[in-house]
């Protein structure tokens, strides 16, 4: 029994060697960072803001490579089915890990088993927008009223169905008794590109991404999800300021990797990473942004991602929300 014993902890340990020396030696080649949208939404600002500083900080090239498409399920799902080796890491969103998942009985993973969580990066608000043209009202209630009149003559666009922006839109719809149509995108970078276009009405898009077409016009802002006004839209006031507080809910952006990613290979990018969320310029470029830096530990990111998707169940439930 004993000789038995021992042979299979001499084996245990044989067969760990292997990933212990490969965490050890981590990394020794470029780092792919999978961003499941389109170039030009939030999700690929943060991206890339990241792994500039990621770069320095591991000593290794983290390449950006977008995987759009499912509403973020393909590369989330690319990234969930990669080898644990630590070169392959994803950003994940309240869109992958809750609202997806959430709405799509068909998933095609696990967001509580099928990924290790790495850091919270930023939190970002979330802002509905109109097309100035398509939509001149001034403010929140004038919109409210509009819509009401043409129940189905305005449409939204989303960054993809089941995702964030959908299931943002579709509270908003069950909380104002309006009736908009859907229009689901490949991303938020196309949707914004087809709001500021004309071709869709309104967007509930990421604050990063839809500032700079704020501040020149091309959008008019109506309210943002945040707990407070942003300083650089101070004339915007929150949801629940104009009598949507359920609908307050802000955005976050964090980091993973697939399931069973060696502990040294976590903690090291874990530190990497809040290393560089307490970097001056880094917070600086996620504020001009309406972005605000996190950080923290994996387990605080795992129960963060654990509470929105039971969240957002909770919400597909009440709403009876379902796929297009």
């Amino acid at each position: 029994m004993r000789v038995a014993f021992r042979r299979w902890v001499a084996f245990f340990v044989a067969a760990c060697l292997p990933l212990v020396a490969l965490a050890q030696a981590w990394p020794t080649k470029p780092v792919r960072l999978v961003v499941p949208f389109a170039p030009g939404g939030t999700t690929d600002i943060v991206a890339r803001i990241l792994s500039e500083r990621l770069t320095k900080e591991l000593g290794a090239v983290v390449v950006v490579e977008n995987r759009a498409g499912g509403g973020g399920a393909i590369g989330a799902d690319l990234v969930a089915k990669a080898a644990p080796d630590g070169y392959t890491l994803g950003v994940a969103t309240v869109s992958t890990m809750a609202t997806g998942p959430a709405t799509n009985p068909k998933n095609p993973y696990d967001p509580a088993k099928d990924f290790t969580p790495i850091i919270n990066l930023v939190y970002v608000p979330n802002v509905m927008t109109v097309n100035p043209k398509n939509l001149p009202v001034k403010d929140m209630k004038e919109f409210i009223s509009l819509v009401k009149r043409s129940p189905g003559k305005y449409s939204y666009a989303s960054s993809g169905t089941g995702g964030i922006s959908h299931l943002d839109g579709e509270l908003f719809k069950a909380l104002t008794g309006t009736f908009i149509v859907h229009i689901p995108y490949r991303g938020s970078g196309p949707a914004l590109n087809d709001v500021i276009a004309g071709q869709v009405d309104i967007q509930m898009d990421n604050l990063p991404s839809s500032i700079p077409h704020i501040k020149a016009g091309r959008l008019k802002a109506l309210a943002v999800m945040s707990d407070k006004r942003i300083e650089s839209l101070p004339d915007v006031p929150t949801f629940a300021e104009v009598g949507l507080k359920q609908a307050n809910n802000m955005a976050w952006y964090g980091l993973v990797g697939p399931a069973h990613l060696p502990g040294e290979i976590v903690q090291k990018v874990n530190a990497a990473a809040n290393t560089a969320l307490r970097d001056s310029e880094v917070i600086k470029r996620f504020a001009e942004g309406g972005s605000i830096a996190a950080g923290g530990t994996p387990q605080a990111f795992a129960q963060t991602a654990a509470r929105e998707l039971a969240l957002r169940k909770d919400i597909v439930v009440k709403q009876k929300i379902t796929l297009d």
